[in-house]
């Protein structure tokens, strides 16, 4: 592992050491590292290799953004740099505690808060997309700026995924999907207002923090309809109906989510299909010939 020293003194004092390390959890992409300082202090510190410091840069301010709107909690970052051959970030250690009986109940409202906070300034000169480009685990992810959502949708999320999987697609299955793309308005539906997303919001991107409520992690963040991020919470199993209910009472679901749920999550199958091979090609394929 790299020395980090110089970096622990920089932000926790000139007298601060690493008193003892381990490895954790850091996902399939990263190696991650549970520092504890000499004065008790813990931090977390996730590292790659020097040339995939973007993963890192765009995390930190996919979590800005998020903290930025004031509604749900998202551990604190330090640094976000290179030192040697690695590239590395270095955050704060969220402790877990119990989940307290309230528990889904705020994550929901938590969620709808933020999709409904002003998310104008990370799109200049439109509605949909981000600052910058961002990864969606370890793919890239275009954010170009669009002022609809169905043609950011169409072009910045599905077409560019489809492009990468050319290989695993027959005929048959380019034609449907080509279909798909080209009435792609057919289904999707334009939001009553842009909202920033989490954009990779499953079950393994969200911790219990010390208070006993969620906090997000691993975001994926862009501009773009709420529902996108409602549909990959339930891609892998769902959150608890208590969730649902309460994000109903602070944000509008629209008639019709339930039948745009798949093709939201189309997008997030592609991905698998480029990351993970051909294994989720006939998920792909059975969202695909339901809506082309």
């Amino acid at each position: 592992m790299t020395d980090y020293s110089d970096l622990i003194r920089r932000f926790f004092g000139t007298g601060t050491t690493i008193a003892g390390m381990r490895r954790v959890s850091g996902g399939d992409i990263n190696e991650a590292y549970l520092l504890v300082l000499s004065d008790g202090r813990r931090v977390f510190l996730k590292e790659n290799a020097k040339k995939n410091a973007g993963f890192f840069r765009t995390e930190q301010e996919g979590l800005a953004a998020i903290r930025k709107t004031g509604t749900i909690r998202v551990p604190g970052v330090w640094e976000a740099g290179t030192a040697g051959d690695r590239s590395f970030l270095l955050m704060e250690y969220l402790e877990e505690a119990p989940a307290k009986k309230d528990f889904w109940e705020v994550f929901g409202r938590q969620l709808a808060r933020m999709h409904k906070a002003d998310a104008s300034e990370w799109t200049p000169g439109g509605k949909y997309g981000f600052t910058q480009d961002n990864y969606i685990g370890a793919g890239g992810q275009v954010n170009a700026v669009r002022t609809s959502w169905i043609a950011f949708f169409r072009e910045c999320r599905l077409e560019v995924q489809f492009l990468r999987a050319l290989e695993y697609f027959d005929a048959s299955g380019r034609k449907a999907m080509q279909s798909l793309l080209d009435h792609l308005d057919r289904y999707l539906t334009e939001p009553a207002f842009p909202s920033l997303l989490h954009g990779d919001l499953w079950g393994g991107n969200y911790v219990r923090g010390p208070e006993g409520y969620a906090c997000l992690i691993d975001p994926a963040v862009s501009v773009g309809h709420a529902e996108a991020d409602l549909a990959m919470t339930e891609l892998f199993g769902g959150f608890a109906p208590a969730f649902y209910d309460a994000y109903r009472g602070e944000n509008e679901i629209r008639p019709g989510y339930s039948d745009r749920r798949d093709l939201y999550n189309l997008y997030h199958l592609l991905n698998h299909l480029n990351l993970f091979g051909g294994s989720y090609y006939s998920a792909v394929m059975r969202i695909v010939k339901r809506y082309r």
